[in-house]
């Protein structure tokens, strides 16, 4: 597939023009990860952010103990590492490619020229990092304020919305690396999902969960009810 076709059929880049898809084009690049290689790391400074074509990228960062805290896994058509470009600063995080994947890069300077030349631009990139600090702002109010019952009930429940299949989910990551999103050990990840299928509220074979009580894992997502 040509370049501008991938960059067209990118969301934050498919209303653009046919002359401004032409113009990011000409500076931006593939690039190819394997699995496990580090896309940036936390520090690095930050030359320009990505948009995924193909794979997944986990955005994570490390205690000081080396404990691995996952902050989001991005999929195709999202962009990564996009905040850091408009502030100048460095990369807060660390991202590696969560499965062989195929980045677009967009260089910082060159794309920061092409807005200030289409303002057109700044404005879809302005709807990206809402999206962006909305799930921040909730993923730090979930570690923050949710025991961990309620935050694994409340990404069921939002997997399922997601997915569409009435109640069915199927885990796209290891219970592990979930853990870690989670904020918490993959021990007590099993645990708790024990718990929940003890009690009616879910049925878990392997990477497949299915809710099986909505209104009760909704009054434990709210903190309304316990395990």
């Amino acid at each position: 597939m040509r370049l501008i076709d991938d960059i067209a059929a990118l969301p934050l880049f498919s209303g653009l023009s046919l002359s401004q898809q032409e113009a990011l084009t000409a500076l931006s690049r593939r690039q190819s990860f394997k699995k496990g290689a580090t896309v940036f790391s936390r520090g690095d400074g930050s030359s320009g952010f990505y948009m995924i074509l193909a794979g997944r990228v986990k955005v994570f960062q490390l205690s000081t103990e080396g404990k691995e805290q996952i902050l989001h896994i991005f999929g195709p058509g999202e962009s990564v590492g996009e905040a850091a470009v408009f502030s100048g600063a460095m990369f807060p995080a660390y991202a590696e490619a969560y499965e062989d994947s195929t980045l677009l890069f967009i260089p910082r300077d060159s794309f920061i020229e092409l807005i200030r030349n289409d303002p057109t631009l700044s404005l879809a990139m302005l709807a990206v990092l809402s999206k962006r600090l909305r799930m921040v702002t909730a993923l730090v109010e979930s570690l923050s304020l949710k025991e961990v019952p309620a935050r694994l009930a409340s990404h069921l429940l939002f997997l399922s919305a997601e997915g569409g299949a009435a109640g069915r989910i199927e885990l796209d990551i290891s219970k592990g690396h979930l853990a870690s999103l989670l904020g918490t050990i993959p021990e007590t990840l099993s645990r708790i999902l024990t718990k929940m299928t003890a009690r009616g509220l879910i049925r878990s074979e392997g990477s497949r969960i299915t809710i099986l009580n909505r209104a009760g894992m909704d009054a434990l997502a709210a903190g309304e009810r316990k395990l």
